[in-house]
């Protein structure tokens, strides 16, 4: 059983689309969305600099349209379930039928200028936890009065909170903590600084006519599989400023019997998690047009 899944912020690196716009069609097709949210998606894939794509505005549409762009490159693919860690969660909603491409686009672009209208009220940020015990850090961030924004499992936990509190956790470490590692992101998302987002999306939700998904949604709000598009759109909108508890979605992987992962483009975060949390599940960074045989190939074995 085939798992696809989406990475969220801080995967884009600049330059990462350039390759794939040389595919047949990839580059009318971005086109085609730029327009449709204003938003110049090839010039900010591969032409910006790391501080323009940093941005929560540019970086969540760029990072669906990656992600939409090499899914589709794969071809028509039935994967037996989809998931995505935070925005990457409206690319599998297009994964699953949920929403079709321009309307995921559409909503992302939404989101990223709601969330980067939050993030400005407040400075804020995130720092990721290499190592330790999950209950004792957990206790510990909440004692500093951090949100354990990403349970990622494998040994790694994201906190947000303001710029003082995270530069508290990196003066007062959790016991086993190895590291603490600043994210270059624009704000404290899924945390209650995000709530004026919430908002915003709800609005923007209501103009959408979800489909029911065609395959297993399993949602990072708590690792469950979601059968109506009706609440993958509820849990959409909700996540924002909930934590995202990817620890749960991989298992759920386990429990429907995943076999192999596949983590469409900027790969490399979530097959890092899952190749630590799910041994024996074979894992695949689809990162360049140059993994798409490969991927191919993974996908008439499993899927």
């Amino acid at each position: 059983m085939l798992v696809l899944v989406a990475p969220g912020q801080g995967a884009q690196t600049p330059g990462f689309l350039t390759p794939w716009l040389e595919l047949p069609g990839a580059a009318d097709r971005l086109g085609a969305w730029s327009d449709a949210i204003g938003l110049d998606l090839a010039h900010y894939g591969t032409q910006a600099d790391a501080d323009a794509i940093r941005d929560t505005a540019v970086a969540q549409p760029l990072l669906v349209a990656a992600g939409l762009l090499s899914a589709a490159a794969l071809g028509d693919i039935v994967p037996g379930a989809v998931a995505g860690h935070s925005v990457g969660e409206i690319t599998a909603a297009a994964y699953a039928g949920v929403l079709d491409d321009t309307a995921a686009l559409t909503l992302v672009r939404k989101r990223g200028l709601a969330m980067a209208e939050a993030a400005a009220i407040t400075e804020t940020g995130m720092s990721a936890l290499l190592g330790g015990d999950p209950e004792v850090s957990v206790a510990h961030l909440e004692k500093l009065g951090l949100t354990p924004a990403n349970m990622n499992g494998a040994g790694q936990i994201v906190a947000a909170g303001t710029m003082e509190q995270l530069a508290a956790l990196n003066e007062d470490k959790p016991e086993g903590v190895r590291k603490v590692v600043p994210l270059k992101v624009a704000g404290a998302f899924h945390t209650h600084h995000m709530g004026p987002a919430v908002e915003k999306l709800a609005e923007a939700a209501k103009e959408l006519v979800p489909a029911d998904p065609t395959v297993a949604y399993v949602s990072n709000k708590d690792g469950r599989t979601v059968t109506t598009g009706a609440e993958v759109l509820e849990r959409l909108v909700g996540q924002v400023a909930n934590p995202v508890r990817w620890d749960l979605c991989m298992e759920t992987f386990k429990e429907l019997g995943v076999t192999a992962l596949i983590e469409a483009c900027p790969a490399g975060t979530l097959t890092g998690l899952a190749k630590r949390a799910l041994p024996g599940v074979k894992t695949l960074a689809l990162k360049t047009p140059d993994d798409l045989d490969a991927a191919r190939e993974l996908v008439a074995e499993h899927a």
